[in-house]
């Protein structure tokens, strides 16, 4: 099989060049990376790596970045892997995935297990995700366990080339996107399964850098949810809990906000995005219009 791993990035190069020196470690090579970035600004100088690197430019925010990294990579290969550009993948990840589409022909997609996910918290350090990972590289699981899932989570997803077809990430989810993993993967389900598998490992460093604010993010947690059960592409019995715990979550500790997250802009944004859907205007790319 051949397998491409795809990176879009905005505002990190520093992570970035980690994660290019760290994919060197794995037991199986990438066949490509794509970095897909809006400039040159945001891909930092690396050293001549153990696989190809191709730089696609031009577009900004996250659903385009992909989108373009996809033209790239159309046809030539089997597999395609998404990571963040600040996740980390266990040096074992690429050689479980090749194999886990080897031997599995009904599977669409398949993500792994997020041992530590820093979007949760204040976020991690490269050196603090790499001590999570090392820690936890005892306790991986011998026998898989294997979920299906309405989605894949973004941060670290594999996809079975040949059901993407013309689908693309839907780019009125601009800038961060939010949700627009759920929304790509969850159309790929009438083609096969969906799968969360517990033997492939990474650490999600959540960093904070290259984020939109907290308003359009906040803006985002209720308009996207709405636009995409009217898309028809999630169901409401995921989106709707999910846009609750979010609007919820927001209100009580907007009173004792965490250092690390704007939850008073969380909740403005969630209450604007409220008033706009009692006037039946489900826009999401409105979250442009509110300042960064």
């Amino acid at each position: 099989m051949k397998l491409a791993v795809i990176i879009a990035t905005f505002g990190r190069k520093e992570q970035l060049a980690h994660l290019l020196e760290h994919l060197g470690r794995q037991e199986r090579l990438p066949d490509e990376v794509v970095v897909s970035a809006p400039d040159e600004t945001h891909v930092p100088a690396y050293e001549k790596p153990k696989f190809p690197i191709s730089i696609v430019l031009g577009r900004r925010g996250l659903c385009a970045q992909r989108n373009q990294a996809l033209d790239k990579v159309l046809e030539r290969f089997d597999v395609i892997t998404f990571f963040d550009d600040d996740f980390i993948p266990e040096d074992n990840y690429l050689r479980l995935v090749d194999r886990a589409f080897h031997d599995h022909e009904d599977w669409a997609v398949v993500m792994g297990h997020v041992v530590k996910d820093g979007a949760r918290t204040a976020g991690l350090s490269w050196a603090e995700g790499l001590q999570v990972l090392a820690a936890e590289r005892s306790k991986m699981p011998v026998k898989p366990k294997i979920v299906d899932h309405v989605g894949a989570y973004g941060c670290n997803m594999s996809i079975r080339m040949k059901f993407i077809g013309k689908l693309r990430f839907d780019e009125r989810l601009v800038l961060y996107g939010w949700q627009e993993d759920i929304d790509f993967t969850s159309q790929l389900r009438r083609f096969g399964r969906v799968i969360g598998l517990s033997t492939l490992h990474g650490v999600h460093l959540g960093l904070k850098i290259g984020r939109v604010s907290g308003e359009r993010f906040g803006y985002s947690q209720i308009i996207n949810p709405i636009y995409l059960i009217r898309k028809g592409s999630v169901p409401a019995s995921f989106a709707l809990p999910l846009m609750g715990r979010n609007l919820a979550a927001n209100l009580v500790r907007s009173l004792w906000p965490e250092p690390y997250i704007d939850r008073r802009g969380r909740l403005r944004g969630n209450l604007i995005a409220l008033a706009h859907l009692l006037k039946g205007r489900i826009e999401p790319e409105y979250i442009q219009k509110i300042a960064a």
